[in-house]
């Protein structure tokens, strides 16, 4: 038998339409993610930009927005959670005129360092408002299945709205269309939005969040230029410095008077678990997409557009598959359920084990599918399990922490996936060209297209034809590493997990030792 948490009162119409307003910020904070892919060439002609200048203004916004995130949680529930969201939606239409309409590169990534910040802001609040809107589990559990869709389709979205924009705008309307939704949102979250403060009295705790971000920031740099540019001293010094700041952090947690986060919440198995497990769904599913918009335009020759518009395909899988994994989880325990979601997710991986160079879109859509199906399920259900699993004036501090290993996840994704594939990718075309190859050829399958177009004839082709079957080696072993840590993950998640409920707020301790409390049946 399971165990489920006691009802609390149901939302009314109110409450879901509510829901649909948080929507808003969270599609556009998602999709900004990946709207810049297409945009950047326009940007480069316009502005001038150099290659430094262009990661900065690629990588800015998601450096400040992991940095930040676990601040704004903790800002929220001492300030207010609807007042932080308004805060934050105007950070972020003011950063979006001014992203559209900047005339030096420096200006653009001091505008996409502002939407970091806004950004920052508005995911926590969002998630922490729906465990203040819906008392009742199953009505939750509806509203965060929600909730994981619409963010899963804003980062899929993105690439395929700024490939529209730009067929008929300028490159600064990518940045623009942010600004409409966050002026209905100023409108309607003062009549629709609950307004709600966490039980945090006493000063902000200044110096914890300067140690947050001192520590986030360096081990998502040093991850992030390691999966770029190969081992390198500065990167592991970068990762190594960061580790030893969170270590003073959270030092600093465990003695502050007021401290930015519980640390008894992580003895609750059933938080610190889905934080775990939503760390490594998100590794598989930004490891994958890494791969398969490479496959689509460098193997298959699609042009950007289209390969963007076919790789929301394995989207429509998600749409069914996070509100099933909520209404199974209300049957059986949710361990199972979670258990099964890494199964599926696997499943996924393993069918990409079997692409090939002539394999077509059948293989590369049904495995996605798969992938993304199990992983939407996985990530609906542990954030159900992060935000119900402590008391409703900590949600905004849980949903930051869960937000940040999401990005701590995807950067895991891109440097170990993506290094495993370029180690794999580079064997097998040594293996299948002579030496004296072009270096950036070995670099990966674009540096490949590149110098094959700069052959003659023959050379050319035979060097492409080459570097695309090592490509797909390279997913296939990406693959089957994946496979082999969902499976893992699977049979982890299940026996860590099993048998957890969610603590009341009478659960002072976030320990997990629910014996004796009336929030549970059988």
């Amino acid at each position: 038998m399971s165990s489920t948490e006691l009802a609390g009162p149901e939302a009314g119409r109110k409450e879901w339409i509510a829901l649909g307003v948080l929507a808003l910020p969270l599609l556009l904070v998602s999709m900004d993610v990946s709207i810049l892919y297409f945009a950047v060439p326009f940007i480069s002609a316009d502005l001038g930009v150099s290659a430094t200048e262009q990661l900065w203004i690629f990588d800015i916004y998601g450096f400040v927005l992991a940095g930040l995130l676990i601040t704004m949680g903790s800002l929220g529930d001492r300030i207010g959670r609807r007042r932080l969201l308004i805060i934050g939606a105007i950070a972020f239409g003011a950063a979006s005129v001014l992203a559209a309409y900047s005339q030096t590169p420096e200006q653009l990534i001091a505008a996409r360092a502002v939407l970091g910040l806004g950004g920052a802001t508005l995911m926590p609040s969002t998630l922490a408002l729906i465990r203040n809107m819906f008392h009742d589990p199953a009505q939750r559990g509806k509203a965060i299945a929600f909730w994981s869709a619409v963010m899963m389709g804003g980062i899929s979205l993105g690439p395929v709205l700024s490939g529209v924009l730009l067929e008929h705008f300028w490159w600064g309307s990518v940045f623009l269309v942010n600004t409409p939704a966050m002026l209905a949102l100023l409108v309607l979250a003062p009549v629709l939005l609950p307004e709600f403060k966490g039980s945090a009295k006493g000063r902000f705790d200044l110096v914890g969040s300067v140690l947050s971000l001192a520590a986030v920031l360096p081990v998502i740099w040093g991850i992030k230029e390691l999966a770029a540019h190969g081992m390198a001293a500065l990167p592991v010094v970068s990762i190594v410095a960061g580790l030893l700041v969170g270590l003073a952090f959270l030092q600093r947690q465990r003695t502050a008077e007021h401290p930015m986060i519980e640390l008894p919440m992580f003895r609750n198995r059933a938080f610190s678990g889905a934080l775990a497990a939503n760390t490594i769904g998100m590794v598989a599913l930004v490891g994958n997409a890494v791969f398969m918009t490479q496959y689509l335009q460098l193997v298959l020759g699609m042009g950007p557009l289209k390969a963007a518009l076919w790789s929301l395909v394995p989207s429509v899988a998600v749409g069914a598959a996070a509100p099933l994994g909520t209404a199974l989880a209300r049957k059986v325990d949710r361990a199972y359920v979670l258990g099964g979601g890494f199964v599926v997710a696997a499943t996924g991986f393993g069918v990409l084990t079997q692409m090939r160079v002539d394999s077509g879109l059948v293989v590369l859509l049904g495995g996605a599918g798969l992938l993304a199906a199990g992983l939407v399920m996985v990530m609906s259900l542990v954030t159900e399990a992060v935000v119900g699993a402590v008391a409703p004036e900590r949600a905004g501090s849980a949903s930051a922490l869960m937000e940040t290993c999401s990005e701590f996840g995807g950067a895991l994704g891109i440097a170990v996936l993506g290094s495993i594939g370029t180690a794999a990718y580079r064997s097998d075309l040594d293996s299948r060209l002579p030496s004296g190859l072009p270096a950036a050829a070995r670099e990966g399958i674009a540096g490949a297209a590149a110098a094959a177009s700069q052959l003659p004839g023959a050379a050319g082709e035979s060097l492409l034809a080459a570097a695309r079957h090592a490509f797909s080696h390279s997913m296939n072993v990406a693959a089957l590493v994946g496979t082999i840590m969902l499976a893992i993950t699977a049979v982890a998640v299940t026996l860590v997990l099993r048998g957890t409920a969610h603590p009341t707020p009478t659960d002072a301790d976030g320990d997990g030792d629910t014996a004796g409390l009336p929030q549970s049946v059988a």
